[in-house]
């Protein structure tokens, strides 16, 4: 069985790594390379950069953003946000990520889930979903949560694994930045359904929330951001937590 992974996010916007609540009420959080370093000392399996405001935008990721961070760390680190073909996707690994996470142009372009698992292997392909529950059940939100498509979200997981994603890093709106724990029910509904990884997202508030969101959830790993950023909890102390109640986790340095 492979071991579950904790993962820190650093979402970027204007270079700075910031955090909000259900995508808005945005605030400043620090510099990406101090926090990449942070994160690197203390054990991270891997580290996820999301430029959420890139697509929004309509920009490219701060690619030298990207060099620097990867220039500070040892670990493997995902890159999102502005990537719409498979040119960015070059440019992105060129300036040192070790994978590349698509959601807005990867619902707008389906195949270009396909064409990027061709050129760099499905292991190179994250497939970022933003997920928020509705009267008919969850739907897909692109442009960095600011708009709804009519996308049956457990159903497009499916679909990205068959076009040849390697993993889904799935995003509970409601749940984002609120601390209330992660969306059981919607990490249960996609990782019974997809034999790829799936990254839980959005609601992580104290240490038995990761414990939840694997082993009720059936996560393979999972994100967190503010109860790191903000000093409530370390890497260590969760890795220990959760090796502690039976998880196979990777050990911290």
């Amino acid at each position: 069985m492979l071991k579950k992974r904790i993962i820190p996010c650093l979402d970027i916007t204007r270079g700075r790594v910031v955090k909000g609540i259900n995508f808005v009420n945005i605030r400043d959080a620090g510099d990406p390379v101090e926090w990449a370093r942070k994160y690197d000392r203390e054990g991270a399996d891997e580290l996820v950069f999301l430029d959420i405001t890139a697509t929004s935008d309509n920009r490219e990721t701060l690619v030298e953003v990207v060099e620097s961070v990867s220039d500070e760390i040892f670990i493997p680190f995902t890159v999102g946000g502005g990537i719409r073909t498979v040119q960015d996707m070059a440019t992105l690994l060129k300036a040192g990520a070790d994978k590349v996470s698509i959601n807005t142009a990867a619902v707008r372009n389906p195949g270009l889930i396909s064409e990027g698992a061709r050129n760099y292997g499905n292991q190179c392909i994250v497939v970022a979903v933003d997920v928020k529950r509705e009267k008919d059940g969850f739907k897909v939100y692109v442009t960095g949560g600011r708009h709804r498509t009519d996308i049956d979200a457990i159903e497009w997981c499916r679909e990205a694994e068959n076009l040849g994603a390697g993993e889904l890093l799935v995003t509970s709106m409601d749940r984002d930045g609120t601390k209330d724990g992660y969306d059981i029910e919607l990490l249960q509904k996609i990782t019974s359904l997809v034999n790829i990884p799936v990254i839980a997202s959005g609601g992580c508030g104290i240490l038995s929330h990761l414990y939840d969101a694997i082993r009720l959830g059936g996560a393979s790993a999972v994100l967190a951001a503010s109860i790191f950023h903000y000093g409530e909890f370390t890497v260590p102390q969760a890795k220990a937590y959760l090796s502690g109640r039976g998880i196979e986790i990777r050990e911290s340095v």
